[in-house]
């Protein structure tokens, strides 16, 4: 797909008119309980896209913007919808694993979904090993009970590129399945069916909805996988708010032209960074000294706002200081929004070092960039100042 076709799949996909009728927007549709006309009308009925069923099943406000995600990965048959973006990463995991099997998942996976590994499917007696996310021979990982391999490029926190072609092709040749979290990049920056991935996940929470009022998660794949992930998913009873898909259908027509000024803006910012004297490494995709910048140059059409870097010569009382005197940047969870957005982080690993640590993590939003390096210049000579 073409930037030009995909600029256009983003305003028009899931804008049915049968839908929306005369109006631009599918309008909010809430709704519980659906009724039918009869006995027979209700047998017939059949949850889906475009079939009302029952609330849990979604409305029209639902089915548009599943229907346009769907369009922006070319290969894919469906898109799942969730409350968050962590349930679209368990629910499939829960989908295609079985008791005594093996996750293979990358050491700077999302800490949360690596709390589920260590809880949830620990209990359900699914081991999950741990790799480096830099690992050039996935396959010498594989074992007889491995069945689903994890990719999050880049990676949480630490920003690792993954080789997520080479890695994919070495999983089919196994019958493993491939999930990526693709939340950084968005189906914009990269094409995850087009590179194998069977199931590309996002937390719309982030670059779709975009203006930080929306919780929601999706799941694109293609049959097999759909239909399995889909059933577990009303089988667990997880909705999405009609608002909350209303609102992520809004953002994403805007996605390609906010995920432009963030790529602008990150880039300045992490290039000034990286001439401070008080920062050591700068982990930005885009950035040639990323661990796995040449594949992001190889496979991404872009970058987005979210980066790290390490404070040099810093304790956690320093890094506190000069995170609390930030004006501009927001100390919250999650990202993708229109504001700007810092938390120290530091990452947690059991197979591999982190490529850096005493790590500030920033989410650039769409402020002006001199203003924002204008906050971070203050803050640093604040926190210099601190004892």
């Amino acid at each position: 797909m073409t930037e030009g076709k995909q600029s256009t799949t983003l305003v028009e996909g899931g804008r049915r008119k049968e839908w929306r009728g005369p109006l631009v927007n599918v309008p909010v549709e809430r709704a519980s309980t659906l009724l039918f006309d009869s006995v027979e009308e209700l047998d017939a009925s059949r949850p889906g896209l475009g079939s009302y069923h029952y609330g849990l099943q979604g409305t029209a406000t639902h089915w548009a913007l599943a229907e346009a995600l769907t369009a922006l990965e070319p290969g894919a048959t469906g898109t799942i919808l969730y409350p968050s973006g962590l349930a679209a990463i368990t629910t499939p995991l829960l989908a295609l694993l079985s008791p005594g099997d093996e996750l293979l998942a990358p050491d700077s996976v999302y800490g949360p979904t690596r709390k589920f590994c260590e809880t949830v499917l620990r209990r359900l007696g699914i081991q999950t090993r741990y790799y480096d996310p830099l690992i050039n021979d996935v396959a010498m990982l594989f074992g007889e009970q491995t069945r689903v391999l994890l990719l999050e490029s880049p990676g949480s926190l630490t920003m690792e590129v993954q080789d997520v072609p080479s890695l994919c092709r070495a999983a089919k040749k196994r019958g493993i399945v491939t999930l990526l979290d693709n939340t950084w990049a968005t189906p914009i920056l990269f094409r995850a069916l087009a590179a194998g991935v069977d199931v590309t996940i996002l937390a719309g929470t982030k670059y779709v909805g975009g203006h930080a009022d929306a919780m929601l998660g999706a799941v694109t794949t293609a049959e097999p996988f759909l239909a399995k992930i889909q059933q577990l998913t009303w089988d667990l009873g997880y909705a999405v708010s009609p608002d909350d898909a209303w609102l992520c259908s809004r953002g994403l027509r805007t996605m390609a032209l906010r995920l432009k000024q963030h790529e602008r803006s990150a880039l300045k910012v992490a290039q000034w960074l990286d001439r401070r004297p008080e920062v050591g490494r700068v982990l930005h995709p885009a950035l040639p000294l990323c661990p796995g910048h040449e594949h992001w140059k190889r496979d991404f059409m872009g970058s987005s706002g979210l980066f790290a870097f390490e404070l040099t010569d810093a304790g956690a009382e320093r890094r506190a200081a000069f995170v609390n005197a930030l004006k501009l940047f927001g100390i919250g969870y999650s990202w993708g929004g229109f504001e700007s957005l810092v938390l120290p982080v530091d990452p947690h690993r059991t197979v591999s070092r982190p490529p850096a640590t005493n790590l500030v993590r920033l989410h650039i939003g769409l402020e002006d960039p001199k203003d924002l390096m204008a906050d971070l210049a203050a803050a640093f000579d604040q926190a210099g100042r601190s004892p």
